[in-house]
């Protein structure tokens, strides 16, 4: 698990990097300011949730359970539903992918519950 959990923390904060240099250098003058805004807050979710992801596959090992297991597996999946749904939405400009959003936001929601209540546990 900790290999599959560093490897997807490297994918997840090696592509934030890329899209948003992607969108700061390619999509700036394609994007209209409000979804170029839409697309950052993507990145932002997506790097930030890479890193919680690198922090919870470092803390795996010391966490009994599988309470840590459901917060990356949570974080994974709130980054491709939250951060996924956003840069389709911009680059293709059909709103309705704005639904899956939400979802994506209760899967951190999901993922930050579950590693609180993993710290919780510990003696």
């Amino acid at each position: 698990m900790l290999r599959g959990f560093v490897m997807l923390a490297a994918f997840f904060g090696f592509t934030g990097v890329g899209l948003g240099a992607f969108a700061a250098h390619g999509l700036k003058s394609r994007l209209s300011a409000d979804y170029l805004a839409i697309f950052h807050t993507g990145v932002t979710y997506q790097l930030v949730h890479a890193l919680a992801l690198l922090g919870v596959a470092a803390l795996a090992t010391q966490i009994p359970g599988r309470l840590a297991t459901w917060a990356a597996a949570s974080f994974a999946i709130g980054i491709l539903l939250f951060s996924g749904s956003l840069y389709v939405l911009t680059l293709t400009g059909i709103s309705k992918f704005g639904i899956i959003t939400p979802f994506g936001g209760l899967a951190f929601l999901v993922g930050w519950f579950c590693l609180g209540l993993a710290a919780w546990r510990l003696s």
